[in-house]
C-alpha cells in the first residue's frame, strides 16, 4: 500500500480552534475531486462537494477533510448519502453556527443531481 493509500485509509476528520470565536466570518470550501462508487451498478460517481460554514469554536483543517473526503472513493454510496454524511460529520465535529454542504455530481445517464443539505441560520438570514 503506497503512502498516500495509507493516509486515506486512516483519515480522520480534525477540528482546530477558531482564532477569532468573537466574530461571525465564512468559510468556503471546494473539493472537486470527489469520486464514490455507484451502490447500484458499481461505476464511478464524479462529483465537486462545496462546503460553506460560519464557525463557532472550532474550524476544519483541511488535510483531514482532503483525506477524509478523498476516503469516499472506494463507498458504495448514494448521492444522497454522501452529502448527508459529510454535512452530519462536519455538525457534529466542528458545532458551527452555520454550515451547508453541496454535493454537485456529474451528469450520468442524462441526470444531473445537486444535493443541498443546511443546519443553523446565518447572521444576514435573521
Amino acid at each position: 500500500m503506497k503512502y498516500g493509500e495509507k493516509a486515506i485509509k486512516n483519515a480522520k476528520l480534525e477540528a482546530w480552534e477558531n482564532p477569532y470565536k468573537d466574530r461571525d466570518y465564512e468559510i468556503e470550501l471546494t473539493f472537486s475531486e470527489f469520486t464514490s462508487l455507484c451502490p447500484r451498478s458499481g461505476y464511478p460517481d464524479f462529483a465537486t462537494i462545496r462546503i460553506r460554514y460560519v464557525p463557532d469554536e472550532y474550524i476544519v483543517e483541511l488535510k483531514s477533510l482532503k483525506l477524509y473526503l478523498n476516503s469516499f472513493r472506494d463507498k458504495y454510496i448514494t448521492h444522497e448519502e454522501a452529502t448527508n454524511k459529510i454535512h452530519d460529520d462536519l455538525k457534529n465535529l466542528l458545532k458551527p453556527r452555520y454550515i451547508e454542504v453541496v454535493g454537485e455530481f456529474n451528469i450520468r445517464g442524462g441526470i444531473k443531481t445537486v444535493v443541498s443539505v443546511k443546519s443553523g441560520m446565518k447572521s444576514d438570514e435573521s
